[in-house]
């Protein structure tokens, strides 16, 4: 497994990759395909120095998955603190692949300038929640029934960590 940082060229598979989550309901509350050029001002806010957006790829270079650190509220006393997000194609999961891109996030954070990981999960999604506790991240909140997804109340947990 290698890391990279993303390169406009990746937008068109991160947008594949994404989504390929929708259907589950599990991942995202975006309920209909996103289009690249949606997602443009999105990969823009990223960047290698502090908020990357890394390229997960296979022993034969291909591109299996993504995963950002985005800004949390967008202020600058916020700086040190970001959202995770964790995208892998459908033929990687459940296959060990969350854990090693968990070691990899917590390991590069604080060379970045973070110091607090969150997590922003459905209540429902079970598998994801349980890789982020077995990396000792923490329920810091809930918000109860914020979601509607095909006429289903969904509840959201938002997960924390310390990296130093």
């Amino acid at each position: 497994m290698k890391f990279r940082n993303a390169d406009l060229k990746d937008l068109e598979r991160i947008v594949e990759i994404y989504n390929s989550t929708i259907p589950s309901r599990m991942v995202t509350a975006d309920t209909e395909n996103v289009t690249v050029e949606s997602r443009k001002k999105w990969f823009d806010e990223h960047n290698p120095e502090t908020r990357p957006l890394w390229i997960i790829e296979n022993s034969n270079h291909e591109t299996v998955g993504w995963v950002s650190f985005s800004s949390f509220y967008g202020r600058p006393a916020y700086n040190g603190t970001v959202e995770m997000s964790i995208y892998l194609d459908e033929s990687c999961r459940g296959k060990g692949f969350g854990k090693k891109v968990m070691e990899y996030c917590i390991d590069k954070a604080p060379s970045l300038g973070i110091k607090t990981l969150l997590g922003f999960i459905f209540s429902h999604n079970e598998a994801s929640l349980k890789l982020f506790r077995n990396f000792g991240f923490e329920d810091w909140g809930m918000f109860p029934d914020v979601a509607i997804l095909d006429g289903i109340e969904r509840s959201l947990t938002i997960l924390g960590k310390k990296v130093s």
